[in-house]
């Protein structure tokens, strides 16, 4: 079987974790390139299948404990709606961060108990949508918590809401821009004000389990102090966080960092372009991950038992609300190169049919190793790095410097895996009116564009999506 990894490695490599489905396709440079002509340079590949695996692992890690486990898959993860409809069909809800993110999610006929808003900015007219259609609404403000009692009243309903708890400091919990003290949500949800307290949540940066377990002390108290006041909260919901592994080999991501950091000393571009420093990135190697993360965090030290007993006790649901623990194995996104050239001092340079924003979150940088699926004749070898469509100097795709020990020519595609969560949307612009990536379906053989795309707020309501393409090598049967 050919090595797929082969054509196009960093130095040192950082290979990353391939699903099969992601192997077939990129073992089949035929396919590929039609994928790409019919819907263009880049094109987000997604593999909606894939959640039930993930989804499964952190429900079974509840279930061995003892606790009932919800999840709300966050949408600002990825923008697909096909990853809606395959959430709430495996039995799950969705967690909306914008009014159209729930317009949206309210029109795939997710009802509102399936749906949580936890947006960090709230117009009047998300929140009317959210309390109409009977969305759980986490406060983040006393003034907010006003704001949703007036709505409430006005349309005469009760809002769902679930008050979000920032940490105390004296636990050394980094200080929050979200939510409030406890003693705060005391004082404020008062009986009598149109809101029923669904539950409690909060929200952590980083991914530490020990972290959490702190902040569930303090909200399981908070769970005690508002059900005195006559509310019933059902569940604790601890957001996201829960950390995922790009790479198999912990040796190359220690050893990645060790060349880095020798080059940064030496002050070349062996590694990074312009020898830039990467001080924010996401920890690509990691380890537990999902369920046996959750099953870490379950176990771990509350009061004179374990969470999990903390919570069998106090009678609640853990809620989680995961986006890329979700989609984990989910993408792919396929570009074409353009051309290959040299810089001024003679680095080696090769275009890419996308831009920096399609394949980027909030980190300095995607630490995965891009596969090379080659439509040319293998070349002599080439070095240097991924460059994109704006006209920026430091326009990057990758800021790691890529070897390629058989060539690389205009034509031959480029294959970014494991795109799916963040990757591919957070960030995404369309600066110098080049259009938005297409996001493509990936089920039963075939390759239907997601309604994602034709998605419109004026018309309430997304268009028909095209015809499903066929795999070049499969038939309609398949």
């Amino acid at each position: 079987m050919t090595d797929l990894r082969a054509g196009v490695q960093g130095r040192p490599p950082l290979d990353g974790r391939l699903e099969p489905w992601m192997s077939e396709l990129l073992a089949d440079a035929g396919g590929c390139a039609a994928l790409v002509d019919r819907f263009g340079s880049p094109v987000n590949l997604i593999h909606p299948a894939t959640m039930g695996r993930n989804a499964k692992q952190l429900v079974e890690a509840g279930r061995r404990a003892g606790v009932e486990i919800g999840l709300f898959f966050a949408r600002k993860a990825n923008k697909a709606l096909t990853l809606v409809d395959e959430i709430v069909r495996l039995g799950h809800g969705v967690d909306v961060a914008g009014e159209a993110e729930l317009q949206q999610t309210l029109q795939r006929g997710v009802p509102g108990r399936r749906i949580i808003l936890t947006a960090a900015i709230k117009p009047e007219r998300l929140l009317r949508l959210a309390v109409a259609s009977g969305v759980t609404i986490s406060l983040d403000s006393a003034p907010e918590a006003a704001a949703v009692a007036a709505l409430a009243a006005e349309v005469g309903t009760i809002a769902q809401v679930a008050p979000r708890l920032a940490p105390d400091t004296g636990h050394g919990l980094p200080p929050t821009r979200f939510g409030a003290p406890s003693a705060a949500w005391s004082e404020v949800l008062a009986p009598g004000l149109g809101l029923a307290v669904a539950g409690v949540h909060f929200h952590l940066h980083g991914y530490r389990a020990a972290d959490r377990a702190a902040m569930l002390a303090e909200a399981i108290g908070l769970v005690g102090r508002l059900r005195e006041q006559g509310h019933r909260p059902e569940f604790v919901d601890i957001g996201g966080g829960v950390p995922i592994r790009y790479l198999d080999d912990g040796e190359q991501w220690r050893a990645f960092w060790a060349a880095h950091g020798a080059s940064a000393t030496r002050g070349d571009e062996q590694i990074t372009w312009k020898n830039a420093e990467l001080r924010s990135v996401y920890p690509f190697y990691q380890q537990p991950v999902r369920g046996d993360w959750l099953s870490e965090l379950l176990a771990a030290p509350l009061g004179s038992g374990t969470v999990a007993t903390a919570l069998q006790a106090a009678g609640l649901r853990l809620h989680l609300e995961p986006g890329r623990a979700l989609v984990d194995g989910c993408g792919l996104t396929l570009a074409r190169v353009s051309f290959v050239k040299r810089r001024s001092d003679g680095v080696g340079l090769v275009g890419v049919e996308m831009n920096r924003t399609q394949c980027r979150s909030t980190s300095d940088d995607f630490l995965v190793d891009p596969i090379l699926v080659r439509s040319t004749p293998s070349g002599p070898p080439w070095d240097g790095f991924l460059v994109g469509a704006y006209c920026i100097e430091d326009e990057l795709i990758l800021l790691r410097r890529m070897h390629f020990p058989h060539g690389v020519a205009p034509g031959d595609l480029i294959g970014l895996v494991n795109t799916g969560g963040y990757l591919m949307h957070i960030l995404e612009s369309a600066s110098h009116q080049i259009p938005l990536a297409r996001n493509v379906v990936c089920e039963r053989g075939g390759y239907e564009p997601d309604p994602i795309d034709h998605w419109t707020s004026d018309s309430g309501s997304a268009v028909r999506p095209s015809p499903t393409v066929q795999h070049p090598h499969t038939s309609s049967s398949s």
